[in-house]
């Protein structure tokens, strides 16, 4: 497999670390945290909510474990040499059909756990290029949590959040988890028009998540759907002059405002945030394709442009994937759905559309990539 430099090859020097005010930015807090959770009612369940599926899964917030800054590391990209075919993944009982054309593929027939290497090379491949996959009827979530693990860290080193709840023991696993009753979705439309929040995860690490999974727990019988969006369609849908100004451009990505978020709602920072400068077009190493790299939940200014320069700059970007329709999927969770997508090229948003009470509960393995790199325009 080929390694992949945690830094551009063009550019040996790291971008400098800008600054950002405490405080500044537009961060939309999604997660319902600590202070809303009933341990019982999770547990037990009541007369209106059964019990959770997955108890192994309930998230703990530990105010003592605390994580150090992370350290640099070099990042092997599978899907450079997936074989393009997809014998593996996508063998003759195996069905496929697009979601839409510009992106998203239904799989079903196979069993991602049952997959070899050459079938994770695939895997991370075929998520790059159609950008989000769904997986039907999936095992996933009954292995071991230590197995589902072993099976994320394949494709790259598995990323502890720095503010959301995890299954006890086991910090890698990212729980989105909103439990019996809890009504803070709503609380956030009391101040919000809408619970969309379009973001790619954890874009102020210096080295992001690539080939991600994100499985369903517990779901609500209606809504609580996930967006999706193709960042590298949305970068071809503009003008060549456009694209060619985007390109030198970089962006601070900040973790301040999430962190900020967590301590207000006395749940827990396990690791000091940071902001890091990534390139606002970033170009994806499997597949050369070139993606918008920002969004508004971590971005927060333009390197170089003044405040009203930026500002208008990252609203059109922002704007522009948020209204992009016809480059969007939406998935449906099912119940033993595993969806996989490229975090480099693909933005998503939850929706908190449901007022039932009932419990949503997923989890979600994060292996990091390279750190982002561009590559020189390229006009057409």
């Amino acid at each position: 497999m080929a390694p992949i430099a945690t830094r551009n090859p063009d550019s040996p020097t790291q971008a400098p670390v800008v600054p950002v005010k405490k405080g500044t930015g537009d961060y939309k807090e999604q997660a319902a945290g600590a202070q809303a959770y009933n341990k019982k009612l999770e547990e037990e369940g009541d007369e209106r909510h059964p019990k959770a599926n997955y108890s192994n899964y309930l998230p703990v917030w530990n105010p003592d474990e605390k994580y150090g800054p992370l350290e640099p590391f070099n990042h092997t990209e599978h899907g450079i040499d997936a074989d393009k075919s997809f014998p593996e993944l996508l063998g003759p009982s195996v069905k496929a059909e697009d979601m839409t054309p510009t992106i998203g593929t239904t799989v079903s027939g196979i069993q991602l756990s049952s997959l070899t290497n050459a079938g994770k090379d695939q895997l991370a491949l075929l998520a790059a290029q159609r950008k989000l996959l769904v997986f039907r009827d999936q095992d996933f979530a009954d292995l071991p949590i230590a197995d589902a693990l072993k099976y994320g860290e394949y494709f790259g080193r598995l990323h502890i959040h720095p503010t959301s709840g995890a299954p006890e023991g086991h910090p890698e696993v990212h729980l989105v988890h909103r439990g019996v009753d809890d009504k803070s979705g709503q609380t956030l439309l009391e101040t919000r028009t809408s619970t969309v929040a379009w973001h790619s995860d954890v874009t102020y690490e210096q080295q992001p998540p690539g080939t991600t999974f994100l499985y369903i727990l517990d779901k609500p019988s209606s809504g609580g759907d996930t967006l999706f969006v193709n960042q590298a369609e949305a970068y071809r849908r503009l003008s060549p002059a456009f694209r060619e100004r985007l390109h030198g451009l970089k962006a601070v990505h900040s973790g301040i405002e999430q962190a900020d978020s967590a301590r207000s709602r006395d749940s827990i920072v396990r690791r000091e945030p940071v902001t890091h400068v990534h390139p606002l077009v970033r170009t994806h190493p499997a597949t050369g394709e070139k993606a918008l790299y920002i969004n508004p939940q971590f971005t927060r200014s333009i390197v170089g442009l003044k405040k009203e320069e930026s500002d208008v700059l990252l609203k059109f970007l922002f704007d522009h994937i948020a209204f992009g329709a016809d480059f969007q999927a939406r998935v449906k969770w099912a119940e033993k759905t595993v969806v996989v997508w490229d975090n480099r090229v693909t933005g998503h948003s939850a929706i908190l559309d449901w007022v039932t009470g009932a419990r949503r509960h997923l989890a979600r393995i994060t292996p990091q990539a390279e750190e982002p790199y561009e590559t020189s325009f390229e006009g057409n």
